[in-house]
Formats: C-alpha cells, structure tokens, sequence
C-alpha cells in the first residue's frame, strides 16, 4: 500500500495592486482641467437662457437652437483635433483648446446681440469638441494598464464639476439685473482657460505620440515616469514600436528620419480610408462597439436634463424662477458626486459590470420619471406635490445612474478599444457623434414637448435606453487588464497594427544606411 501524500496544491494570495502613480495621476489631473470648461459651457445655458430669453426678446425656438448647436458645432471641434493632436502633439492641442474656450466666453459674454450669440456659441462648440476628443486620449496613453480605467474617468469628473460650477454660477448671478445676469454667466468662463493654458505646459506630451514622432529617448523618459515599474516602461515601450512598426532595438540614435518617414506612411491618407471606406472585420467591429456606445450615451437625453432642468422642475411644480435653478444645482451635484463609483471601481470590476448596470438603472428611472409626469397633468392638483416629489426622485436617480457608469466609462472604454494609428481619428469620430447626438436631443427637446408631451419625451429616451442596453449586452466585451496595444485582439484575429508593413520600411531604411557608412554599394 503506497504512503505517498497526496500534494495539496498551496492558495497563493492575489497580486497586490501597485499604488496609484503619482506623476501619471498629476498627469490625468491636468490633462482633465479642461473638461471643467466643456461642463461648464454646457450647463451654463440652462440658467442664462432664462434671462437672455427676456433681455434680447428672443423666441423658445431660438433659445433652443442656441442651446443645443454648440453639440453640433462641436463637432467640427472634435474631427479637427484628432488632425490636430497628430500633428502639433496631445498636449499644445490642450493649450489650444483653452484658448478657444477663453475667445468663446467673451464672444457671448459681450454679446450684444442674438447673432453675436451664435457665432460665440459657434467658438465655444469648437473649444468643446478639442476637450471631449483629446483629453481621454491623453490620459488613456500616459496611464499605466494597473490604473488606466481610474484615471482616464478624470476628463468626465470633471465635465460633471464644471457643470455643477455652472448651475452655481446662474444661481449665484440671478438676482442681478436682467441684462447683466447671463453675461456674467458667461463671462466669468473665461477666467481658468487663462491659467489651464499655462498649468497644461507643464505636462510631458503623450509617449505615444513622441515614439510616432521618431523621439524614442523622449518617449522612455516619460514612460519611466508614468509605469509602475522599469520593467513595465520598457515593455509598454516596446509594445508601441511594434504597433507603430518600428524595430525593437530602433534609438534616436541611428534611424530618427526612417522612423518618422515609416510613421508618415502609416498613418498618412490610408487611416481615414481604412476607418469608413474599407475597413478590415476587426476594425468593423471596434467602430460598432465605439460609435454605437457614444449613439446611447447622448440619444437618452441626458443633456436635455441638463440644459432644460429648470424647466423639468417648474413641471414638477417648483415655479419660481430662482428656486427652479436652486434645484438644479443638485443635478449637477448628483453627476459630480456619483461619478466617484465608476472611478473606484472600473479597474476592479470592469467596464461591462458598469455599464450594463447604468444602462439598467436608466432606463428604469426614465420611465418613473415619463410616467409621474404623465400622472402631474391627470391627477387633481392635492396629489400633485406628491407625484413632483417623484418625478424629482427619479429625474436624480436617472442622473446619478448616469454619472456612476455610461457617463465616464463611454469615455474611457472608446479611449482604449482603437488601434495606436487610428486611435486619434477614430476618437475624434466617435466624439463627433456623440455631440451630433447631444446637439440633436437638446435643440429638439422642446420642439418634441410641444408635438408629444414632456412625458412622451421622456418615454422616448427610456426604450432608446432599454435598447442600449441589449448593445451593450452582446457588443462590448471587457477590456480591463489589458494594454492599449493589446485590446484590439478582443475584436477579431489580429488588427493591422500588428503587421509587419512599418518595420519592413525602416528596416530597408536601416539597411541601406547601414551600406551607405560602410561605403557599400546599396543593391
């Protein structure tokens, strides 16, 4: 009889997360200032629109265009910035950004007229689209892979801060005189695009853009500086060389101008082609998953609550002007102060796990929110405190489920999915979608109150969410854990980054200096 001991496999304790990077966090947290300019901008309007509306004798048509156009102005913004970001760099695109945003804040702030209005608004949506595309991107390529999903949240944190400063701002400047309320509003957003300008110059540029820009030395200092480890720094290094397709062993030293040359033929005229004209299944797939997402995130109306609030509240029964944009303030605080969730938890229970629960809650509390309104206008007045206090409930709850998943985690997970050579243009694509979205919701909004009521609006914008979630439920798989070189693998067999066509092109370039310094005979 054998006495052998059956081996009993030892537990071995789980990884320990490595600490947040401190440099990469300051990074993220820079890079992020922008958006508190997007958010504000937005916000902003559903207060001023109030008093501009009475100052400049303007009809609801008008103020409904001029609050939803800056979507669709930003999205020439967004399409221009991922050229842009490709050619002056990630971070001076920022500095643009900002002043942009600063010429837009005193365009309308000084306004002294309706068209005046419009061509301000027309600026700003510009400012808006350079912040929405290039701030997740940044962030999503200095981030180590431990912390990416915690970090690249930071553009909509503070989207949703600067839109709670907005709803402050048009409390804070209602009681002033009519004519001198919404200008104030206006202008006092062009103050920290002032000192974001500056703050932005003290950031490195993205790693992967220096490595695309032939700078490999630049690329591993900063690296070195954003991994949670050497050993990592060196493998993300080489990770993006072999998508850019540039040989491992490749320095500043010996083949700066094939690099730039080989990158040049990469990612010329052949990226918009491949992107919608002729794109392989993969790439198919990733643009589904990404654009699809950005079509959900804007079509369930969402900023409609934020620009109309003040008009969702005096619905509900608040009908002062002044305790209406009181109120809003907790809409803008629900968004600020639920986001926290998404930004704790991606990188420890996924992007899925959040959105699928986001889009769930959403669609449940729009259609509360559709169903106690329709109740408001049958119901006898004795019932209707109640039923508004229901209405509030749910319009909160549908913004805090909003702000603990679809609306961060639409950002970061369209900032990871896309191969380095398309990752710029088809961000910039994505974005410009989601803000054609955005400006098709809210300068329709009230148009659709007034054919269907506000409660069939509402009702509207819940079956686009219940349908958003069954997208998401069978198109987007997990990317937590991966790198941003790696994710492509989720969509198909492999993307043409992983093609060897770059590295063949600076390997002849390298072999033909090589013979010229040795006085060889190129063949």
């Amino acid at each position: 009889m054998s006495t052998d001991a059956v081996a009993v496999p030892v537990a071995v304790a789980p990884a320990k997360r490595p600490p947040i990077n401190k440099y990469a966090f300051a990074c993220a947290l820079l890079a992020s200032m922008n958006s508190v300019l997007l958010g504000y901008d937005i916000s902003v309007m559903s207060g001023a629109q109030l008093f501009m509306k009475e100052d400049l004798k303007i009809s609801d048509t008008q103020i409904e265009i001029l609050a939803g156009v800056i979507s669709i102005y930003s999205l020439f913004g967004s399409l221009a910035a991922g050229v842009t970001s490709d050619w002056l760099g990630r971070r001076y695109t920022m500095v643009l950004a900002a002043a942009i945003f600063f010429t837009g804040a005193l365009i309308m702030g000084l306004a002294p007229n309706y068209a005046f209005l419009m061509a301000g608004r027309f600026v700003a949506g510009i400012g808006v689209g350079y912040a929405l595309m290039i701030a997740p991107v940044y962030t999503a390529e200095v981030a180590p892979t431990s912390s990416r999903g915690f970090l690249t949240t930071f553009p909509e944190v503070f989207n949703n801060f600067g839109i709670l400063l907005g709803y402050v701002s048009n409390f804070a400047f209602a009681r002033l005189p009519v004519h001198q309320s919404w200008r104030a509003m206006f202008l006092v957003g062009a103050v920290p695009p002032v000192f974001l300008g500056f703050a932005v110059l003290a950031m490195p540029e993205s790693p992967r853009w220096l490595v695309m820009r032939g700078r490999i030395e630049d690329a591993r200092h900063v690296l070195r500086r954003t991994s949670d480890s050497p050993e990592e720094a060196e493998e993300r290094l080489l990770d993006i060389k072999r998508v850019v397709g540039i040989p491992a062993d490749a320095t500043d030293a010996d083949d700066v101008v094939a690099i730039v040359r080989a990158n040049e033929a990469a990612r010329g005229q052949g990226v918009w082609r491949e992107l919608l004209i002729n794109p392989s299944r993969p790439v198919r797939r990733m643009l589904l998953a990404g654009l699809g997402l950005m079509f959900i995130q804007q079509a369930t109306g969402v900023d409609c609550v934020v620009m109309y609030s003040p008009r969702v509240f005096q619905t509900a029964g608040i009908k002062s002007k002044t305790n209406s944009l009181g109120a809003s303030m907790a809409v803008g605080a629900c968004k600020t102060f639920f986001i926290p969730i998404a930004t704790l938890l991606l990188d420890r229970i996924g992007r899925r796990p959040l959105l699928l629960a986001s889009g769930g809650g959403m669609a449940i509390f729009l259609f509360t929110l559709a169903t106690s309104l329709l109740m408001l206008d049958r119901r006898p007045e004795s019932e209707s405190k109640a039923l508004g206090a229901v209405s509030i409930a749910a319009m909160l709850s549908f913004v805090a489920s909003f702000a603990s998943g679809l609306g961060p985690v639409a950002w970061v997970y369209c900032s990871e999915i896309y191969p380095l050579r398309l990752r710029a243009q088809a961000a910039a694509l994505g974005t410009g979608l989601n803000r054609l979205m955005g400006g098709a919701t809210t300068m329709s909004f009230l148009s659709l109150t007034n054919s269907i009521t506000i409660a069939g609006a509402f009702y509207l914008y819940a079956c686009i969410a219940a349908a958003g979630w069954v997208f998401m439920y069978f198109f987007l798989p997990e990317t937590m854990g991966r790198s941003l070189e790696d994710t492509g693998k989720l969509f198909g067999k492999e993307t043409d980054d992983d093609s060897d066509g770059g590295g063949a092109v600076v390997r002849h370039e390298r072999k033909k200096s090589t013979e010229l310094t040795s006085g060889a005979a190129p063949q």
